[in-house]
């Protein structure tokens, strides 16, 4: 009886572990760049079909070949000077280093290529996409914080902060 009480006790255990890591929700919408797509709450990569080429949200570096080798920089080479990052189709890829499968990326989503029909951080009017500090609303939102703290409300949470998603 005592080995089924412990076992009853380590599975309760184990599925709270797993609900409770299954339920956690990496937010990263502040630190998308103003040129990436609206819709995603957590990115790490998006890729650039036109340029087969990569950027990291958390490293603020583009990936893209030279010499048969992926670089890492914080710009774009001159090569794409006239690539456009706020009109061109960004595809969002959770993966942590998905240049090291670029076959697998630039095959699936070869037909990206040439599309325009993406919607902006830059140019949403959802609120929740305010929290991003190049968004042209970010500064009247930041005010509105301020004031929400001020007058008690708000609890640091902006309009649109405090959805579940």
């Amino acid at each position: 009886m005592r080995y089924l009480f412990l076992l009853i006790a380590a599975m309760l255990v184990v599925g709270a572990v797993q609900a409770q890591v299954h339920f956690k929700v990496n937010v990263n919408i502040g630190s998308q760049p103003a040129w990436g797509p609206t819709g995603y709450d957590h990115v790490e990569y998006y890729y650039l079909p036109d340029i087969e080429s990569y950027y990291s949200v958390s490293e603020q570096r583009y990936y893209y070949q030279e010499n048969g080798r992926w670089i890492g920089r914080s710009h774009l080479p001159p090569r794409y000077h006239d690539y456009d990052v706020y009109n061109s189709y960004k595809v969002v890829v959770n993966d942590p280093s998905p240049y090291r499968h670029h076959e697998k990326y630039r095959d699936q989503y070869a037909s990206f290529k040439g599309r325009h029909d993406q919607q902006p951080i830059r140019d949403s009017r959802d609120e929740r996409y305010f929290v991003n500090k190049n968004h042209p609303e970010h500064g009247n939102w930041m005010k509105q914080q301020k004031h929400n703290n001020g007058n008690g409300r708000g609890h640091g949470k902006g309009k649109g902060q405090d959805r579940d998603h």
